[in-house]
């Protein structure tokens, strides 16, 4: 029988209790200033860092050469995804670029998200295997939508510091988002395409975010967990996200997982556990 509460025990949960509430009802906000404006010079060093971690790259989990899609976040292209396409493709995996161009949202992938589907059918066509698309910010959001509406086989979803929940606004580019893609977030178009991507995908999920990132708000980078969708906390910036090591090291232990039989990551099984903060 649970021992009852004293006076204090009960002040204390009913005070944790409505610090809950109210935290979950406070507006989420974008980053401040000094993570946006550090945030370039932080992805340096994760950059740097990479070299630290040669042994743990050595002894990552090898792929099994089905073919994973990476698409680049907003306003970036290939050429932002390289060095993790590289390590991708060194484990084994029959890495694609997404080939669209600069990633302007919208005007890249055209109506109906046609030339992504395009791509992602030829992939699956060309190879004959499920895929896997990994989407670092925007194109992870894209990835998102994309697997919810395809009739091509999707393996699994990985998505990087990607905001596709919460309110558009909570992000420190938003405005020049508006501009670039002709749209404001309160076009029935857009409206529509933050739903879709906020909806719990079909396929299994793996959400990597920061807390520490300097352009999107981390809260609206999580997925409810879930049978199949999970979210998984990393140390770093925005930019550097692509070239980060936790996020490299994680990506090889979530494509290692057989087809079919994708289970929920477990930090305790990483040479350096300390990289992946519990919530």
């Amino acid at each position: 029988m649970a021992k009852p509460m004293n006076i204090v025990e009960e002040t204390v949960a009913a005070a944790s209790k409505q610090m809950e509430t109210l935290a979950k009802a406070a507006p989420i906000t974008p980053p401040s200033a000094l993570l946006m404006g550090t945030d370039i010079f932080r992805a340096g060093l994760e950059f740097m860092a990479n070299s630290m971690f040669a042994a743990a790259y050595a002894a990552s989990p090898r792929g099994d050469g089905h073919p994973v899609l990476v698409l680049p976040g907003y306003a970036t292209s290939d050429a932002s995804t390289l060095l993790l396409r590289r390590y991708l493709k060194n484990l084994g995996y029959d890495v694609r670029a997404w080939k669209l161009g600069r990633n302007m949202g919208h005007s890249t992938i055209g109506p109906e998200r046609q030339r992504l589907h395009d791509r992602v059918a030829k992939i699956a066509q060309d190879t004959g295997r499920s895929v896997t698309l990994v989407g670092w910010s925007l194109g992870g959001i894209m990835a998102r939508l994309i697997a919810g509406t395809t009739d091509e086989p999707i393996r699994q979803i990985v998505t990087i510091g990607s905001p596709f929940t919460g309110s558009p606004y909570a992000t420190n580019l938003w405005r020049m988002y508006e501009r670039t893609s002709g749209k404001s977030f309160d076009h029935p178009e857009m409206v529509k395409e933050l739903a879709d991507s906020a909806a719990v995908p079909l396929v299994p999920s793996t959400a990597i975010y920061s807390k520490l990132d300097g352009i999107t708000a981390w809260e609206n980078c999580l997925d409810p967990e879930g049978e199949n969708t999970e979210s998984v906390q990393i140390v770093g910036s925005h930019m550097g996200l692509c070239v980060n090591p936790s996020v490299l090291l994680l990506l090889a232990e979530r494509l290692a997982q057989p087809e079919g039989e994708w289970t929920h990551f477990d930090r305790s099984t990483m040479m350096y556990p300390w990289l992946y903060p519990a919530g």
